[in-house]
């Protein structure tokens, strides 16, 4: 679809410096973009491409409108900005109501007019679907789930018994919602299954990508508060709570019963062990090992970067000879005198 530059700033609040008749149909890279095409500056690394860009018009901020050879728009937050004018410019296809003829519905399930219901899906008893939720191909939705309004399963989405799903949360192909969490208790040796009997709730505005699992919590729900996103290949464990607005990289685990708090941002392959409480406005960097509670907001890492393979040898040699040396340490400050902190601190 064909906007004016005149209407998008009037629309996201830009200080519009170009011809306000000028029309863009797309949005594209800086170093792809053609005259129909609005693209965006926010990573200063792609600053040296912002001299030669064809682009009709640059989202970015005040500080680097000089060097932009078109029009632009100035905001203060430009991948924000420009996020808005993609979401107008390319539109999600809206649902088409109906339910497709080899879907399988269930006689007590409510499904709301104004929705889409794709081919081979299965829809349970008790099932309610909101007002233009697309629910799309081979997806599965078991007795008691229940869908608000604008709810998009794209593919093959699963949701188990009495999952609960918020308004405008968009799950991608492959999403499993509800399995049994990782319950057993030892007995003589072997493991006795523990009934998982609570649910999952999920916020309002949430995404969660693909192949992303979340278990279905022991006694109590597992809840994924409004507005979190979760990155593909994500596993939640059962009893979980994620606090709202909360972004998880891909290929994060999260063992039972931890709670991340609102506005945390958890780098890609990160591990966090279960019992936990992690604080309002936490980062921790990516393949952070997490394994005590974290009390304060600030930003974590758990994990050391990649050496080349003599010197990370010679690392782990020195980490595994580390408790020999903390011996001699403590024997030389015995005879020394002076206490070790670690003494100090069991006094």
């Amino acid at each position: 679809m064909l906007v004016s530059l005149g209407e998008l700033a009037v629309r996201f609040g830009c200080e519009l410096r170009g011809d306000p008749d000028t029309r863009v149909e797309r949005v594209a890279a800086l170093g792809n973009a053609d005259e129909r095409s609005i693209a965006f500056l926010a990573n200063p690394r792609y600053r040296a491409q912002l001299a030669a860009t064809r682009a009709g018009a640059v989202v970015l901020n005040p500080a680097s409108a000089d060097e932009c050879p078109t029009a632009v728009l100035l905001c203060d937050n430009p991948y924000a900005t420009f996020a808005r004018v993609a979401t107008i410019l390319h539109p999600l296809p809206q649902p088409e109501p109906g339910v497709h003829a080899s879907a399988v519905v269930a006689a007590s399930a409510r499904i709301d007019p104004s929705a889409q219901v794709g081919a081979y899906t299965l829809i349970g008893p008790n099932v309610v679907v909101g007002a233009r939720a697309l629910i799309g191909p081979y997806c599965s939705l078991e007795e008691g789930v229940s869908l608000g309004p604008d709810v998009r399963l794209v593919a093959r989405v699963t949701l188990c018994r009495a999952v609960q799903i918020g308004a405008r949360a968009v799950l991608q192909p492959g999403v499993v919602i509800g399995g049994d969490g990782f319950g057993f208790a030892p007995e003589r040796g072997m493991w006795l299954k523990v009934p998982q009997l609570g649910a999952v709730r999920i916020g309002a505005d949430v995404e969660i990508g693909a192949n992303t699992t979340i278990d279905r919590g022991a006694l109590d729900d597992t809840v994924i508060e409004e507005g979190v996103k979760l990155d593909n290949l994500i596993q939640i464990g059962h009893n979980v709570h994620i606090g709202a607005h909360s972004a998880l990289a891909a290929c994060i685990g999260v063992a039972g019963s931890t709670t991340i708090g609102k506005r945390c941002m958890i780098g890609g392959g990160a591990g966090f062990a279960g019992h936990l409480t992690i604080a309002d406005d936490v980062v921790i960097t990516g393949y952070s090992a997490v394994t005590h509670s974290i009390a304060r907001a600030g930003v974590y890492s758990g994990t050391l970067p990649v050496e080349e393979a003599h010197a990370w040898r010679r690392l782990v040699a020195r980490f595994k000879r580390s408790g020999l040396l903390e011996k001699r340490v403590r024997a030389v400050e015995r005879v020394a005198g002076p206490k070790s902190d670690q003494e100090e601190d069991h006094d």
